[in-house]
């Protein structure tokens, strides 16, 4: 009779690999946020015009959320690169994605021709101008990598494993 003790679930070697996806997918997503609120927090006005030229809010609130979504994105991106409050974090982050999403999709069908307003700007522009695909691409991918994150939170380098003790 042999003493073998059960394989473990996961290999060392399988779980780095895992937690290295989660810091990628941390810096990317957390990234994307944290440089996008940057670059409109100085500039409240041009946020809100952007929003508003989505034309999906009443214009007082257009005003409202162009102001506090520079606000929120910093606040949020910061949290995921830091790898704090992980799951949370990503989650948000994953919802704002999905909502920039349909937004972009809202104006493609509508036929309004706006910058997106993700890095600044925004607006009406030419319509050879637009590029709601690519947008649209890049934004599915920030959401998988905040789904990711959502499924499994657990990342290198991250706030979570230094100050709650988290695997």
């Amino acid at each position: 009779m042999t003493d073998t003790a059960p394989a473990p679930a996961t290999s060392p070697g399988r779980d780095r690999i895992l937690d290295i996806v989660g810091l990628l997918a941390r810096l990317v997503l957390g990234g994307v946020l944290l440089y996008a609120g940057l670059t409109k927090v100085t500039k409240p006005a041009a946020s809100a015009l952007a929003v508003q030229a989505y034309q999906i809010f009443p214009y007082e609130i257009g005003n409202y959320v162009g102001y506090a979504l520079p606000i929120i994105e910093v606040i949020l991106g910061a949290f995921i690169v830091a790898g704090l409050f992980t799951r949370l974090s990503a989650l948000l982050g994953t919802l704002l994605m999905v909502v920039f999403i349909a937004g972009i999709i809202s104006a493609w069908t509508r036929g309004l021709s706006i910058d997106c307003g993700c890095f600044g700007g925004g607006g009406e522009i030419a319509p050879e101008e637009t590029d709601y695909p690519r947008r649209i691409a890049e934004d599915v991918g920030f959401a998988l990598a905040g789904v990711w994150l959502v499924v499994r939170p657990r990342s290198l380098a991250s706030l979570d494993r230094i100050w709650f003790k988290t695997p």
